[in-house]
C-alpha cells in the first residue's frame, strides 16, 4: 500500500479515516473541511472579534470566512496540499510547524484550534500551552473538543484512505474535562462552550 504524506490526503477531500494505536478508527469529516465555512463553524468565527491564528488551518476555509468579515486572519499549516488551497483561495497561510516561532508572539486576540487540531503533536496540554502564549492578555484559544470523549487518550494515529496510509503520527483525542485541566495549567479559563454535535470551548487567557 501507499505511504501518504501525512494529512495531505484528506486535505484535498480524499475520504479517510484515523487508525489510532489503540485500535479505534475515527472516519474524518473531509468534506467539512473543503467546503465553505458553514453550520457550527458559525460560532467560532462569531467569537473571532480582532486579529485571528488559526493552528492547523488546513485548506483554510475559516480564513476565507474571516476574511469575508473584515477580520485579520493568518493561518498555520505544515501540509503542501493546505498551503495549495489557501494560496488559491487568496488568504494568508504559512506553511511550517506551529510550534516553531510565528509572527507577532504574544498579540494575537484570538487562536483556533478547530477540526480535532488539539490533537496535533499528541500533546493537548502542551499545544494549548503554545496557544496561550500567541494570545495577548484576554485574548481567547476557541477550541474543538471530542464530545465522545470526556478525559483524553495519547498515542499515534495513522491517516488511511483508498490509496494508502501514513506512518504514525503523534496524536490525541480530549474531551472537555480534559480540556479544561489543561487550560488551567495555561492559565486559560472557559469563558463560553458551545454544546452540541460539535463541541467547542472558548478558554481565556488570564
Amino acid at each position: 500500500m501507499t505511504a501518504l504524506a501525512g494529512f495531505d490526503a484528506p486535505l484535498a477531500g480524499v475520504p479517510s479515516s484515523l487508525h489510532c494505536s489503540d485500535g479505534s478508527e475515527i472516519p474524518l469529516d473531509t468534506h467539512r473541511w473543503t467546503d465553505p465555512a458553514g453550520g457550527c463553524d458559525e460560532w467560532l468565527l462569531r467569537h473571532c472579534t480582532g486579529p485571528t491564528v488559526d493552528l492547523g488551518c488546513g485548506p483554510g476555509r475559516l480564513l476565507v470566512a474571516l476574511g469575508a468579515r473584515g477580520v485579520p486572519a493568518l493561518g498555520v499549516d505544515g501540509s503542501a496540499v493546505a498551503a495549495g488551497y489557501c494560496r488559491h483561495h487568496g488568504v494568508s497561510m504559512l506553511r511550517t510547524d506551529l510550534f516553531g516561532p510565528l509572527p507577532d508572539e504574544g498579540s494575537w486576540a484570538h487562536v483556533l484550534l478547530a477540526d480535532g487540531n488539539l490533537g496535533i503533536g499528541g500533546d493537548p496540554a502542551g499545544l494549548l500551552l503554545r496557544a496561550a502564549r500567541l494570545l495577548s492578555p484576554g485574548g481567547t484559544v476557541l477550541v474543538e473538543v471530542d464530545p465522545r470523549h470526556p478525559h483524553e487518550w495519547r498515542g499515534t494515529a495513522r491517516v488511511s484512505c483508498d490509496d494508502g496510509v501514513s506512518d504514525p503520527l503523534p496524536w490525541a483525542i480530549c474531551g472537555s474535562r480534559a480540556t479544561i485541566r489543561a487550560a488551567a495549567r495555561a492559565g486559560l479559563r472557559v469563558t463560553d462552550v458551545h454544546p452540541g454535535t460539535r463541541v467547542f470551548l472558548e478558554l481565556t487567557r488570564r
